[in-house]
């Protein structure tokens, strides 16, 4: 985006033919009207505006096309200022030159008598020169303003591309843990086996239909939490320490959804195990005034297999993509692994959200 804008400013190449032609036709109208106010425009006065208009487009170009992008728009204000007065002085002097000396050679069969001294034409010259600068600068920013909220609009579309893509990776991980659940149920012909088929299908609601909206609140965040762990009680032995707990001073705040649900699928996948003591995964989530903090921890098992731990990367890789693009430079994501423990630590800036 930022190389096209530089592009634009660099030429000034954008339109130059119908900002040059509505300039020029404009111009000629009110000149044509200043020269012949005092009667109806003749043959003569049409001649007449036409060469002075004919004198004013060279110093005008030259200031469009040449001061303004090598001296204006890099703010080389001085070396721009000295110009333009030279180009004003100059093309005045050559004004005053030709209708006094060479315009009777151009059109012989009229007779020309300079109504105008050197001050009224310098100030006509100077009045051209200044108007179009501002009138090209509008243009350029206008333009420009253009290109900038075309490319803002492209990135949108690319940003939201990518997440869907993201959370587009993250259901199909999650419905395969959740199936693998019911799957241990049916194995074991436990009566829980209905109720975990209730209890998936309302967080599967909440995952295809609930999370495809821009933001979510900490209310139904809340809730789907709750009824995740309540499932993975059905899985888990009961010797297995889950705690849960919240501080939360505004349920209505929103934020992105599905990025705290793959953190504690995580946390049940590679550290709640059968065969290992003192399972845990212990939760706090709190909101201030400031700050949403979401903290992480469970046991880390010693029998994580390989390919396990490629899947759970790729669930945290996820999560970090979603958070570099919905929250930049207003997040932290932090991972502390011991040889026992592994913890996740979330905080989200919200002052802006």
């Amino acid at each position: 985006m930022q190389h096209l804008k530089s592009y634009f400013v660099r030429t000034g190449s954008h339109n130059v033919f119908v900002f040059n032609a509505l300039l020029w036709c404009a111009s000629f109208a009110v000149l044509l009207y200043f020269f012949s106010q005092d009667h109806s425009p003749a043959k003569i006065d049409y001649v007449y505006t036409g060469s002075f208009i004919a004198t004013v487009i060279p110093p005008v170009f030259l200031n469009l096309y040449v001061l303004i992008p090598r001296f204006l728009k890099k703010e080389k204000y001085a070396l721009f200022g000295f110009f333009f007065l030279i180009n004003l002085l100059l093309f005045t002097q050559l004004n005053t030159w030709f209708f006094s000396s060479l315009i009777d050679y151009v059109f012989s069969d009229y007779y020309f008598i300079s109504y105008h001294s050197n001050m009224k034409v310098f100030f006509i010259f100077s009045v051209f020169l200044a108007a179009t600068t501002l009138m090209k600068i509008s243009e350029d920013w206008v333009y420009l303003n253009q290109i900038e909220n075309r490319a803002l609009k492209l990135e949108n579309q690319q940003i939201q591309f990518q997440l869907s893509s993201l959370r587009a990776q993250i259901n199909p991980h999650f419905l395969f843990n959740s199936l693998n659940v019911l799957y241990s149920l049916s194995l074991q012909n436990k009566e829980e086996t209905s109720n975990a088929i209730v209890q998936l299908s309302d967080i599967l609601r909440y995952v295809l239909y609930d999370s495809n909206t821009e933001k979510i609140t900490l209310k139904k965040e809340r809730a789907l939490i709750l009824n995740y762990l309540d499932f993975q009680k059905f899985r888990h032995q009961e010797t297995a320490e889950i705690q849960f707990d919240d501080d939360i001073d505004d349920a209505a705040f929103k934020i992105y959804p599905m990025l705290l649900l793959p953190l504690i699928e995580n946390s049940f996948k590679h550290g709640i195990k059968g065969d290992t003591e003192q399972t845990f995964v212990t939760i706090h989530m709190t909101k201030t005034a400031k700050e949403f903090h979401f903290y992480i921890e469970n046991n880390l098992s010693d029998k994580v297999e390989k390919q396990e731990e490629k899947y759970a990367g790729l669930g945290l890789k996820n999560i970090q993509q979603n958070l570099g693009l919905i929250y930049p430079n207003k997040h932290s994501f932090t991972i502390t692994k011991t040889t026992t423990t592994f913890a996740v630590s979330l905080k989200i800036e919200i002052d802006e959200y």
